[in-house]
């Protein structure tokens, strides 16, 4: 994933978070009101709060955006312990200029055409808010940590969860 200059200091840790990390699962909703997941690319996050993917125009998540904007995407890095999720508002376009800086030879498969495919378009998720949840240290310090707080009725530092705001502060 691509990741340009952040400008505001949650921006940054957005930008930081799915490092690492290439696909997200997108949730949408359904016609009939039901979640629905499905693994995305993640090609670029700009830095001012909008996550960028390549996607089918004639997928079921296109017409399910069109009716509820509001999606869902979550990463996870379970060898680092790193679990983020993002809400924000997607928008589906044909941004030539964007194609253009995204597309690369791994797209292909999806879009025969290549960047002139008239099925490809970028899907965009303009970021509201994020949760994230990283495990402090390594497997064994984890282990007594979890252990500590089993045994005791002391907290332990089982790693670190926060909240993050694409609006500036």
């Amino acid at each position: 994933m691509k990741t340009e200059t952040a400008t505001h200091s949650d921006m940054e840790t957005l930008g930081e978070l799915p490092e690492g990390i290439e696909v997200a699962m997108l949730t949408t909703r359904a016609a009939d009101g039901s979640l629905v997941s499905r693994p995305l690319q993640t090609l670029l996050f700009d830095g001012k709060g909008t996550l960028y993917f390549f996607t089918a125009a004639d997928s079921g998540k296109v017409d399910e955006l069109l009716a509820d904007s509001e999606v869902n995407l979550a990463y996870a890095h379970p060898g680092k312990h790193r679990y983020v999720s993002v809400r924000g508002r997607a928008r589906v376009g044909r941004d030539r200029a964007r194609i253009e800086e995204l597309w690369s030879f791994v797209q292909k498969p999806f879009f025969p055409g290549g960047k002139d495919d008239p099925n490809l378009v970028v899907l965009s998720v303009r970021i509201r808010d994020a949760d994230y949840w990283e495990a402090a240290g390594n497997f064994v310090s984890r282990a007594l940590d979890f252990t500590r707080a089993i045994v005791s009725d002391n907290p332990s530092d089982l790693g670190e969860h926060g909240k993050l705001s694409a609006r500036p502060d």
